[in-house]
């Protein structure tokens, strides 16, 4: 923790973090000091001026100014107004004034200081560009007219490693453009839009935001995105009864705040063809419509009079989902229940303590092979890119080839478990101590491998990030120093794994090959229907290729319209927050449930997030490592499974026209 220094800001003495940039020091105790170019948590640039302050008698920019002890700053005086004054006037002198109109409007920070500093018109000669408009994809509008040449989006753009954006020409004819001035589409944009959350003014925006409400017409809802493991925190937007738009808000210089094209543009999902509107039940071959009522009798009366019940989820509901679906089975006497967790994962993978990546100085990554451009864990990838340009350190360990080894400080190919084993060897001989217990293996040591221990002996606080296989193998460096954490390849498979969703009976690959009667499938599973199922029950928002081989669907709501929580892979709970009401009739997993058991004769307590805390805490009370038995070698495909577990994200209409234009980029290269 940073030593509190004393200084004084506008005549008042405070105590503040020494070496806090002191924008971010000045709006800890309610003084806002007006900048364009900033972004908090990188480092400051000192390009627009507008931060202007004086220290000292002496004028200087807030941005790349320090706190230290006895620091005198005055962020507000005539002469301070007068030089902002400028520098917006000079900006407003090339900037379209269509602000009545702006879909940016209420929330653009250019009005905002046009406002404060009471620029109504610019004192220069206006001046018209006439850029060309970069509209070519739905996802993202580029308009270089409204462009203030903060460089934010630059910024960003380069720091998470996609590096699209970069500035062309000189003085006020300058301006943000791709290589070659190609469209967004076709010069390697992952579409992650940090870029549009960068940019303080109209230059950057939504493809489809053109008069779908304004900003101070928005409600807001935290949420998380349940596409990949990254898990990666949102806001949702809403006008009206749709979500209008999804961002990661005003924190886009965190290292860990970051979400992919699944997760910003996907959301169209919700009202999309194949979304599932009323209960479906197979009369005479055919998927017909009928009520809840009639589709919950039958399904009682099935379960009930019949042997041989499996359930199987995924890794992607909800803690309050997962819990209740435990409670039901148990409840029931189905004892055959399991979720896509055990294709990759067990409690000895994920189950470890928490950490946060954000105050890592050194970054192991064994066996994740994380991209933005693939979008498979592109949070990690982003997140890792982000923290290794502001310093700290890189070592990957994989077998194969990954984009992401360009940056490494240190990159060791090979065997996972043998690469480990000569790092933690060379560890040991760099001097530093090894816990009792630790045993360290006599393997040959690489060059590589001693420049990634000296690596590890010189940080303060590594963290190793490691696919749920090699978990075992890459905790022994978390032993001597640091944490481990495992990444899993859905969003609450810890949270899954910590309701104690396993049951006695089969599990989930016994029931995806076949030997139950009766089988409730929830939410998207890779699977199609097992052999030996005499009546298959499907619940999901979407028309899946399972879902269509059903005998009984139940439509269900998505992420945007329930709420909850899940655990994820740094081991905090996060919650998820309704948006919009559920579509037609799709229910909750939840409400479901307790109207089936009412309907089978029971009533079933719906778990609460109160539920949900008291579970986990049970849950590891009782975990012992040491009662946990031997993992085995677990075999799956990242690249594949991912996909097919995204399925209900990859029907939207734009991410569908995202994926053609990558294909022809490809085609187009290898021609």
């Amino acid at each position: 923790m940073a030593k509190l220094v004393k200084v004084k800001i506008d005549g008042k003495e405070y105590r503040l973090p020494e070496g806090t940039n002191l924008i971010d020091a000045a709006e800890s105790v309610g003084i806002h000091i007006p900048n364009f170019c900033y972004i908090k948590g990188m480092k400051g640039i000192g390009a627009c001026r507008m931060c202007m302050v004086e220290v000292g008698g002496r004028m200087t920019v807030a941005c790349n100014t320090r706190i230290k002890e006895g620091l005198e700053v005055t962020t507000d005086s005539e002469k301070i107004r007068d030089l902002r004054r400028f520098v917006v006037d000079l900006i407003v002198s090339m900037h379209p004034l269509d602000c009545m109109t702006c879909t940016k409007a209420g929330v653009c920070e250019l009005q905002r200081y046009a406002y404060e500093y009471e620029v109504k018109e610019s004192s220069f000669t206006r001046k018209r560009f006439g850029f060309g408009v970069d509209d070519k994809n739905p996802f993202i509008k580029r308009d270089p007219d409204y462009c203030i040449l903060c460089g934010r989006c630059v910024r960003i753009c380069k720091e998470q490693g996609t590096a699209v954006l970069d500035f062309y020409g000189r003085g006020v004819g300058s301006r943000v453009v791709t290589a070659e001035d190609r469209p967004l589409q076709e010069a390697g944009c992952t579409f992650c839009g940090s870029c549009v959350d960068a940019c303080p003014v109209n230059a950057l925006l939504e493809a489809d935001r053109w008069r779908k409400g304004r900003e101070w017409e928005y409600e807001r809802s935290i949420s998380v995105c349940l596409s990949c493991g990254s898990a990666c925190k949102t806001i949702v937007s809403v006008h009206g009864k749709d979500v209008a738009k999804v961002n990661i808000g005003a924190e886009v210089g965190r290292a860990d705040r970051y979400i992919c094209a699944y997760g910003r543009f996907g959301f169209d999902f919700i009202n999309a063809d194949t979304r599932l509107k009323t209960p479906l039940k197979r009369i005479d071959g055919d998927l017909k419509e009928v009520s809840w009522d009639e589709a919950l009798q039958s399904l009682a009366e099935i379960f009930k009079n019949a042997g041989g019940v499996g359930i199987l989820t995924t890794g992607s509901l909800l803690n309050e989902d997962v819990l209740t679906l435990k409670r039901f089975a148990d409840t029931a006497g189905i004892k055959n229940y399991d979720s896509t967790v055990s294709i990759y994962a067990d409690e000895a993978s994920l189950l470890g303590p928490s950490a946060d990546i954000e105050d890592a100085d050194l970054i192991v990554l064994v066996g994740l092979n994380a991209s933005q451009w693939d979008r498979v864990l592109a949070g990690i990838d982003a997140t890792v890119r982000k923290k290794v340009a502001r310093g700290t350190k890189l070592v990957v360990i994989n077998s194969t080839d990954t984009k992401i080894s360009e940056i490494a400080h240190v990159s060791l190919k090979g065997d996972e478990a043998g690469s480990l084993a000569s790092v933690l060897r060379a560890v040991s001989e760099a001097g530093i101590k090894i816990p009792k217990g630790l045993s360290v293996p006599d393997v040959p040591l690489s060059e590589e491998a001693k420049k990634a221990a000296e690596l590890f002996v010189a940080s303060s606080n590594p963290l190793v990030l490691s696919s749920t296989p090699l978990f075992e193998a890459s905790s022994s460096l978390a032993l001597v120093k640091g944490a481990a954490l495992a990444v899993p390849l859905e969003a609450n498979a810890k949270g899954t794994l910590l309701m104690g969703f396993k049951g006695e009976g089969t599990d989930y690959k016994g029931m995806a090959e076949g030997g139950m009667k009766i089988l409730y499938c929830v939410g998207e599973l890779p699977i199609k229907r097992p052999s030996g199922v005499d009546f298959l029950v499907v619940q999901h928002s979407h028309m899946t290729e399972l879902a269509k081989e059903a005998d009984l669907l139940l439509p269900a709501t998505t992420l945007y319209e329930t709420e909850g929580t899940i655990v994820d892979y740094k081991g905090r709970l996060s919650e998820l927050h309704r948006a919009v009401e559920p579509y037609e009739d799709a229910k909750t997993l939840r409400d479901t449930l307790k109207l089936l058991a009412k309907k089978m004769g029971f009533d079933l307590k719906v778990a609460r997030t109160t539920d949900v805390k008291k579970q986990i805490k049970a849950f590891k009370s009782e975990f012992k490592a040491s009662a946990l038995k031997k993992r085995e070698d677990l075999d799956y495909n990242p690249d594949e499974l991912i996909p097919q577990l995204n399925a209900s994200m990859i029907n939207s209409s734009r991410l569908l026209w995202l994926k053609e234009v990558e294909s022809s980029i490809k085609q187009t290269a290898e021609l």
